[in-house]
């Protein structure tokens, strides 16, 4: 066993640092609800600047955000076309059909984590009774469930073009836009330049404690800021809490480079071990998925054997696992994973370890 955990099931397990906890105690708060909230206030300010929109507004969670952005741009039976590996069509519980009564269209996601632009075309809607009416197209952006991909900035201009020609609006979850803009080079708001709206995230990498922000136009706003009211998030002295999501702001963001480079080196180190199956070379950003393919392992029964060598990596699949390097996570640390790795894909099948490693 390990003498400390090395957790690499997401990037939401980081905890604040001490400028995040010192920023919380000092910060000068207000009721957010009637606005008078100064240190929201300035957060919202903050991201809308460095997202490039008129207006922001700050949230609890992504879900949230990715929900008040759809229910913002479409009614209920309204239709919105996303990827069928889309974190808002997969992850979110149906929120947006659940609760804003919008109908979730999917095409493929490639590999890349892209939708083909033909399909999304032949997709939207024409003129007919009989359909639901297309308003908005979703990307994503990295894209979890395509190996933290990043849209690249063409792509992203490519389907903002089609959806303006369409009269249809372009909402990007950005909950992890900002690894997207530091792997790519890019600055974040000339990555959603295209979009009508955006979600982003302070809670993972950058390691807040808690929140996320929605992003567009004035009116948007307004109408994000209805939805945030009828779905509960409504929040009064929330400037504790934006006062982490400021610092992660202006202090975590170039530092995810860190965490790129140690998620290329766990993948190089994987692709090293026999029984174990990565595709090293598209890992672009903190996420890492790879295949057991010795056939008595399964990814729970590694999960479970690297845990008890102190070492926590989600399963995700019946021979696919995830792991998200982190603010936590350092080069060091990464050695010591490939060594557990190694060690539980390399245990012998007894009678004794069958039962809890192997199925």
């Amino acid at each position: 066993m390990m003498s400390q955990t090395i957790d690499l099931r997401s990037d939401t397990v980081t905890k604040p640092t001490p400028a995040m906890r010192q920023a919380m105690f000092d910060a000068p708060v207000g009721d957010d609800v009637y606005g008078e909230d100064p240190t929201v206030n300035r957060l919202e300010e903050l991201v809308a600047a460095k997202l490039g929109k008129e207006a922001a507004l700050f949230v609890s969670s992504g879900t949230m955000g990715n929900l008040v952005s759809v229910m913002s741009h479409c009614g209920r039976g309204d239709e919105m076309i996303l990827g069928d590996k889309a974190h808002i069509f997969l992850y979110e519980q149906g929120g947006s059909a659940a609760l804003g009564g919008v109908h979730p269209r999917t095409i493929p996601n490639q590999p890349d984590g892209t939708l083909e632009l033909e399909q999304l075309a032949a997709a939207i809607r024409g003129e007919n009774e009989h359909y639901p009416i297309t308003r908005l197209i979703a990307l994503e952006n990295t894209h979890n469930r395509c190996g933290g991909r990043a849209l690249r900035l063409e792509y992203v201009d490519a389907v903002g073009t089609l959806a303006s020609q369409h009269g249809v609006k372009l909402h990007v979850d950005g909950a992890r836009l900002w690894n997207a803009a530091v792997a790519l080079g890019v600055s974040p708001a000339r990555l959603v330049q295209a979009a009508d709206s955006v979600s982003v995230c302070f809670s993972k990498g950058l390691a807040a404690p808690v929140g996320s922000a929605v992003a567009g136009s004035q009116e948007f706003i307004r109408r994000a800021r209805r939805a945030r009211k009828v779905v509960g998030g409504g929040m009064r002295q929330a400037g504790i809490l934006a006062a982490a999501a400021i610092v992660a702001l202006e202090e975590m963001v170039e530092r995810l480079a860190e965490d790129h480079a140690n998620a290329r080196l766990l993948a190089q180190g994987l692709a090293a071990i026999d029984g174990i199956a990565v595709d090293a070379d598209a890992v672009e950003t903190n996420i890492v998925y790879f295949n057991v393919v010795q056939p008595e392992l399964s990814g729970a029964a590694l999960s479970a054997a690297l845990a008890a060598k102190g070492v926590l990596i989600n399963p995700t699949g019946t021979r696919q696992l995830r792991a998200v390097t982190n603010y936590h996570v350092r080069a060091a640390d990464i050695e010591q994973v490939l060594e557990a790795v190694e060690a539980a894909v390399r245990m012998p099948v007894t009678s004794a370890t069958t039962s809890a490693i192997y199925q």
